[in-house]
């Protein structure tokens, strides 16, 4: 039976999204992988961009939706990974033990984009950010310990 992993973030529209993609992508024989938000904002159109470049479309399987819609439709979740702090801060509790809650924080592309001084520097800390979520995918299980 494989794993079922959650990424979270605050508004299910980047990085939740590149982690669901890329371990759908890279570590699907061992997770059913799943993302979501505290809210849900839709998908960024700059991260569907990034992801392409490198032939992953999160808009074939993704959408955007929040934790407690994830819970609504009956996931039994294995393992939550929050990616940012403040998904971290507000992650609910689970009942019964049975949920790990693994938090590895990534900037927040958005949030970087605003600082950019061109179009091509802000996509520059969207594919940084890509980048480093394919590096942590492929280091699990191992990192979830």
């Amino acid at each position: 039976m494989k794993t079922r992993i959650l990424f979270l973030c605050t508004g299910n529209s980047c990085r939740s999204h590149m982690a669901e993609a890329w371990c759908r992508a890279l570590k699907s024989e061992h997770y059913e992988a799943y993302s979501a938000g505290t809210i849900a904002k839709g998908l960024n159109p700059k991260m569907v961009q990034v992801m392409r470049e490198i032939g992953l479309d999160p808009t074939l399987h993704q959408s955007s939706k929040t934790l407690a819609s994830v819970l609504a439709a009956g996931v039994e979740l294995d393992v939550v990974v929050t990616v940012c702090g403040h998904a971290h801060e507000t992650c609910p509790v689970f009942p019964g033990g049975k949920t790990r809650v693994v938090h590895v924080g990534f900037e927040d592309p958005p949030e970087l984009e605003k600082t950019a001084a061109s179009p091509e520097e802000a996509l520059g800390h969207y594919r940084r950010v890509r980048d480093q979520i394919r590096d942590y995918i492929l280091t699990l299980p191992g990192s979830l310990a």
